[in-house]
Parts: structure tokens; sequence; C-alpha cells
């Protein structure tokens, strides 16, 4: 197996950029911003999609997991083709069709429809994250300039989530749910202008060869893997997802075996063997997963507990954003001065302490702390980001950007897929494991509302006065219940990634991370 040329992670390695290399990254701002408005939205508008389209538990997941993981299952695909054929045309083919395929979501007639839309989303979205990162490393050669257009790169991802729920719930009181995933087409026309003026196109000189039995192991690695959690986060142990979860392992080993042995793999498999490359991935997949899973049950608490409208909701959690981006940005002078294992460690404290704060104030309904929390859990989130981002293209060479990219964004999208499958699915296992329902409510309404908690929601709203209510107030004390618990769960998550931080991020002798 060939050797991966050393990496230079010390100082200054590359020509400093003008005013043109910066237009470029506000144009590669541009798909971020439409992927993170994309989820954010989503997960504001699933309350009212659940009214009007009537999931059920399981479908409600899906809507949301469904792009995440077929855009996780490609990604690595998609960065090698990236590699080979260009990864600027990969960005702007990845653009139109996530718009075109935007536009036939707004307009999905029933939930299977939605799912199914939301899948090709993720196709196209596959092509757009990769190559975005890659062409930023190609981009920016010097360290310190590329450390900061990382960062900016990556509050793009806050910014998105800070402005989905203000336009998001904007367009849910004024247009309804459709609205919500219209709002990428008019992102396309400037990155398509922008792209081919401003980005240059770039490719690995010697990319790794197409593989179609690897693409086949990597997504059957990845899909029963996560469709076993899911089953076993809902539904509780089951033989169904203990044989996903081994057909998913196998698959893994083999795609692992397989990338191992090729002369030219499509994946190099010797950029894990760098510690701070496999620790700052291990970081990324713990930060996402504790981030997604909070925004997935503090949307409904907001929306549907509190009573809030989408609107407000999404103002409510806009200080966490801005906290986010504010860390992302502000983390990049400290990172010039402190070592990675000392201060993603401290930011991810905070976050820990988000969730904790979520757990002793569940049962107030309380706007104020959940604002307070998501502020203090944003804080810690954006500067693991920049720095982990920064430390994977860093260890890995120009040429491989855009592989190495592709497993930066596979840690983040399958983080999106596990926090809402884990923490969504403990949730939702809690919310019917306590929820009682009071006596005289229908068998088929009572059926509805031991779903979902918008499912309880619509049911109460049949029933007459007082035993609309008592269902209401049951479903809502048995969604606090699960709060508690999946804000501890989560706390441990943060805990996890503070673990990986500390012993894989040491400097080693040389300079570098790990």
């Amino acid at each position: 197996m060939p050797a991966t040329a050393p990496i230079d992670l010390t100082g200054v390695d590359g020509p400093r950029v003008g005013l043109r290399g910066w237009a470029a990254l506000a144009v590669l701002m541009l798909p971020v911003l439409l992927v993170s408005v994309d989820n954010t939205v989503l997960a504001f508008a699933l309350p009212e999609i659940s009214v009007s389209l009537q999931p059920s538990g399981a479908e409600q997941l899906w809507i949301i997991d469904v792009y995440s993981l077929v855009l996780a299952g490609l990604l690595v695909t998609m960065g090698v083709l990236g590699d080979r054929f260009g990864r600027r045309r990969m960005l702007l083919i990845g653009a139109t069709g996530f718009a075109a395929v935007s536009a036939l979501a707004a307009f999905a007639p029933s939930a299977g429809l939605l799912i199914a839309a939301r899948a090709a989303l993720g196709v196209f979205g596959a092509m757009l994250m990769p190559s975005t990162l890659s062409l930023l490393r190609s981009i920016f050669r010097n360290r310190d300039q590329r450390r900061l257009a990382i960062a900016v790169w990556a509050s793009a991802f806050s910014a998105g989530s800070a402005l989905g729920p203000v336009v998001g719930g904007f367009l849910l009181e004024h247009f309804g749910w459709s609205s919500v995933f219209l709002i990428a087409v008019p992102v396309l026309i400037p990155l398509l202008i922008g792209g081919l003026w401003l980005l240059p196109e770039s490719s690995d000189p010697n990319p790794g060869r197409i593989d179609p039995i690897g693409i086949v192991l990597s997504m059957a690695a990845m899909i029963p893997v996560v469709f076993a959690i899911k089953s076993f986060a809902v539904d509780g142990p089951n033989l169904a997802a203990a044989i996903f979860l081994l057909v998913g392992v196998f698959a893994g080993f083999l795609f692992v075996r397989r990338m191992r042995r090729a002369e030219n793999p499509m994946l190099d498999m010797t950029l894990f063997r760098r510690g701070g490359f496999s620790g700052a991935i291990l970081v990324n997949l713990l930060s996402v997963i504790a981030l997604v899973g909070f925004l997935y049950f503090v949307s409904q608490q907001l929306q549907l507990v509190i009573g809030l409208s989408p609107m407000v909701a999404g103002l409510a959690l806009v200080p966490g954003m801005v906290a986010m981006i504010i860390a992302g940005l502000g983390v990049v002078p400290i990172s010039r001065r402190v070592a990675p294992h000392i201060v993603v460690p401290v930011g991810l404290s905070l976050s820990a302490l988000g969730y904790v704060i979520v757990a002793a104030t569940a049962g107030l309904n309380s706007v104020g702390w959940l604002l307070v929390a998501f502020m203090v859990l944003g804080i810690g989130i954006g500067a693991a980001e920049t720095i982990s981002n920064e430390l994977i293209l860093a260890h890995a060479p120009a040429e491989k950007a855009g592989a190495a990219s592709a497993v930066s964004e596979t840690a983040y999208e399958l983080g999106a897929v596990l926090g809402t499958a884990v923490l969504g699915g403990i949730i939702t296992a809690f919310y019917r494991g306590a929820l009682v329902i009071p006596d005289g409510v229908p068998s088929e309404l009572a059926a509805h509302a031991r779903e979902t908690l918008a499912g309880a929601y619509t049911a109460a709203q049949e029933l007459p006065g007082r035993l609309g209510t008592a269902l209401w107030d049951a479903a809502t004390a048995a969604f606090g219940s699960g709060v508690v618990t999946t804000s501890i769960i989560g706390a441990l998550l943060v805990i996890g990634a503070i673990i990986v931080a500390l012993t894989t991020l040491k400097p080693s002798r040389n300079g570098s991370a790990g």
C-alpha cells in the first residue's frame, strides 16, 4: 500500500490569495447555505407536515433521515468522482439537480412521495458537499487563510440553520409547508454564475478508480446499520434490527478490506492511520449527533408543547445559532496558540452543560431556559466543528482533498441521521412508553396519539372539551419525560466526543495532531 505524503501541520504552507479567492469562498458558501437551510426548515416544518400528510412515526423519522442517509452513503463515491472528473463540474451539476428536485418535493401529495423526493435530494446533495470543501482546500493553500476560510465555511452551516427557522417560519405562517422547499431555487442562479466565473476547476491527477463493488459495499455498510439503529430505538430490541446490524458490519468489513488491498483504491485507507484525522472525524460525528438531536426534539417542544408559532420558534433559536457562528470564527485566533486537544474539550464541555440545562428544566416548559441551553450548546459545537474540519483537510494531501472532504461530510451527514434516529427514536420510544390514554378516547384516535406528539395534538383537537384536554396533557407529560432521558443521553454523547479529543488530538513529536 502506498504511503501518504507527509503534510506540514506546523506553519504556513502556501501562497496567500487575494480578493478573487475570498469571492470564490462566498460562492462556495451558497451550496452550504442551501443544504443547511433545507435541513433546519424541514425540522421546523415537520409538525405541519405531520398534520397535513399524516405520516406514521416511522415515516416521520424517514422524512427527516432519508436525505442524510442517501447522501452519506454516496458522499465517498461523489468525492472520488469529483477528484476524477472535476470538483467544480460536480458542484454545478449537484446544485442544478438539488434545486429542481426541491421544487418537486414542494408538491408531494403524500408522505411516501415526500420521502422519495428527499432521497433524490440526497443524491444531488452528495455532489455538492465534498466539492465545496475540496475546492476550498485547493484555493486556500496558505494554512492561516485556510483556517479562517474553513471557519467561515463551517459558520455557513450555522448561518443557514439560523436563517432557516426565521424564513421558514414566515413561509409556514403565510404559504404552508410546501413553500419551505422552494427557497432552494433562488440560490441556484448566483451559484451557477459565480461558480463558472470564480471557481477554478481542480481534480486529482491520479484519482482512485471507480469501483462499482466498492460503491455497493459502502452503501450496504451504512444503510443497514442506520436502519438497525432506527428500528432498535423505535421498537426496542428485535431480530430484524440485529440482522441488519450484522449485515452492515460485515459489508463494512468487506469494504475496508477491499480498499486496503486495491492498488489504487477509491478511498485511501492510509488517511485513517493519522490519529488527528480519525479523531477529528469522530469529534465531527458526535458533535453533529448532539446538535441535530437537540434541534429535533426542541422544535417540537417549542411549537407543540409551549405553543409558539413556527416563526417565533425559529426566532427563539437564533441567539444560539449566532453564538455558534461567533464561536466558530472566534476560535480561529485561539487555535493558533492553543492545541486542539485543549480547545475542543473545553468547548464541548459547554455543549454537555447545555444538555444538562435542558434535562434540569424540562418540566418548566420555559422558552428562556431552552434559549440559554442552545446558546451554551452552540458555542461548543461551533468551536469543535471549525477545528475538526481544519484538521481533516490539513492531514490530507491536496490531491486527495475530495476523498478527505467526502469522509468529513460523511461523518457530518451520518451524524445528522443518527441525531434523529438515535435521539429522535429514544424520545419517541419513551413518549410511547409513558403515554397513558385517558378513558373514553376512541381506539383509532388513541392509536394515532401513540404514534407521535403531532398525532396526539391532532387527536386532541377532534375530541370534545375535557377529554381532548386530558389527552393533550397526558401527551405533553409523556413527551417531557422523554426529553429528560434524551438530554442525559445527549450529554453522554458530548462527553464521548470530549474523551476522543483528549486522546487523539494531542500533538505528536513532529507538531501534528495525533
